[in-house]
């Protein structure tokens, strides 16, 4: 019973939200790797305002799917 707009939505927005979130964070590493003078710890606490930004949005999306249909349904 689920839209797969929507649904494609959501699962695009966790897999981003998975690429920076702590253990696994590849994107993180990716950039410790690139600024090697800048430590772990200081790109975990730069990374944080946007996984809360990122879990307030997929928490809205889930909570109101419309939200994310609007656009596509507005165009067609």
């Amino acid at each position: 019973g689920f839209d797969p707009v929507w649904f494609g939505v959501i699962i695009v927005m966790a897999v981003t939200l998975g690429l920076i979130c702590p253990p696994v964070g590849m994107n993180v590493f990716v950039i410790n790797s690139i600024a090697r003078e800048v430590s772990l710890g200081t790109i975990y606490r730069g990374v944080m305002p946007f996984i809360a930004s990122d879990l307030v949005r997929l928490t809205i999306l889930c909570a109101f799917p419309a939200l994310s249909l609007w656009l596509p349904r507005s165009m067609g």
